[in-house]
């Protein structure tokens, strides 16, 4: 049996045995698919990106908002990160030569310092094209994080490919508080 049609299948099976569009297994699948079909980068379909928080008026309560930490713009929604299993640690980086004890065995921070996102449409001018590079915020052209179409080592030791990271400490959380507590907690 074909490789490519045994990954398939074990995809179907791991959401389920549905295709869901909104699954981050999905949608880091149709990214990698999307790799090969267009080599050049150019004139990708507009559904691969996802929706600019900025062009809907409401965020769902459910959903984190996540906006630059410098001028405050919508940037991305918590349906938009693509999860990854956590990698090995700093063990994955013994290539680079780490020799601090420190740095192997561990200090209780936090793994992961970055985010792995779809593409969202704001990022679409600086991704067609281009294999790899810096993503950037619209509206005040600060760093959030890089891409690569190849992929690029998480913090946390784990290979994500395709990548588009935005590290953490660029951005905000901005949670959506329901309407109904609100007035609650009001009065």
């Amino acid at each position: 049996v074909n490789p490519g049609f045994q990954r398939q299948l074990k995809l179907y099976q791991a959401m389920g045995c549905a295709v869901d569009s909104s699954s981050a297994l999905y949608k880091r699948y149709r990214l990698e698919m999307l790799r090969e079909r267009y080599p050049e980068l150019q004139d990708l379909p507009r559904e691969v990106f996802a929706v600019d928080p900025t062009s809907i008026c409401q965020t769902p309560n459910t959903e984190v908002l996540y906006r630059c930490r410098k001028c405050r713009r919508a940037l991305f929604r918590s349906s938009s990160i693509l999860s990854h299993t956590e990698g090995s640690g700093p063990t994955a980086f013994a290539h680079k030569r780490v020799t601090d004890s420190a740095q192997l065995c561990g200090d209780g921070r936090e793994k992961c310092t970055s985010f792995f996102t779809e593409p969202v449409q704001w990022m679409e001018p600086a991704l067609l094209g281009v294999m790899e590079g810096q993503l950037l915020c619209p509206k005040c052209t600060s760093k959030l994080g890089s891409f690569s179409w190849r992929g690029e080592q998480c913090s946390c030791g784990r290979w994500v490919t395709p990548a588009f990271q935005i590290h953490k400490s660029r951005v905000d959380e901005a949670r959506m508080l329901p309407v109904g507590n609100f007035q609650a907690a009001k009065t």
